[in-house]
């Protein structure tokens, strides 16, 4: 299969990921700016989620020019990934919709968590497929990144019972890590 219809597929997913988002934001009833403050935490959820599928869709672009071709376990591992990425509206309103309480910040940073592992999963799947010597293979390299995510959702899961501050700040402070796309990846597509 050509990679070209896994990209156009999955760009359309994620289109639709951030539309449903965004139908989500509701215009406040009212005209000041107290009725502006009170709908605040949903602007901010769709902040942050907005980024993430952001990251993942350029993340994933990037990924995607340096396989050669696409084998079904990529296209599951694909699906896969988008799955847990269609979620992320659900949390994001979730979450928006009560304040960052301490169960919706929770969910949303498994809404998080997962999309992470299924990455993993679609990395894997495409070194399996190019094999170990292969450029994502090379660009990768031991993925720091990649193993520390985890890491910090699963913390910030944890904290979200304790400070939903604490459990916010570590769903950020990883975003920011993958916020400019991994630049030996980009050195990997320029190469190739």
């Amino acid at each position: 299969m050509e990679k070209d219809r896994l990209l156009a597929f999955s760009d359309g997913v994620i289109a639709i990921i951030i539309t449903i988002m965004v139908l989500e934001l509701k215009v406040p009833h009212g005209v000041s700016l107290h009725d502006l403050a009170a709908v605040a935490p949903v602007f901010l959820s769709y902040v942050m989620s907005f980024i993430y599928i952001s990251i993942y869709w350029n993340n994933h672009h990037h990924f995607l020019h340096l396989v050669r071709r696409v084998d079904g376990l990529m296209l599951w591992a694909n699906l896969h990934l988008l799955f847990w990425l269609s979620l992320v509206p659900f949390t994001t309103g979730w979450m928006g919709e009560n304040d960052f309480a301490p169960v919706p910040t929770a969910l949303y940073g498994v809404s998080l968590l997962m999309p992470a592992f299924a990455w993993q999963g679609l990395q894997y799947a495409i070194i399996r497929g190019q094999g170990p010597e292969s450029a994502l293979a090379q660009a990768i390299g031991r993925d720091l990144k990649g193993k520390l995510s985890p890491l910090l959702y699963g913390l910030g899961i944890l904290f979200a019972f304790l400070d939903t501050r604490i459990a916010g700040t570590l769903y950020v402070l990883v975003a920011l890590m993958w916020l400019i796309p991994d630049r030996r990846v980009e050195r990997a597509v320029r190469r190739s």
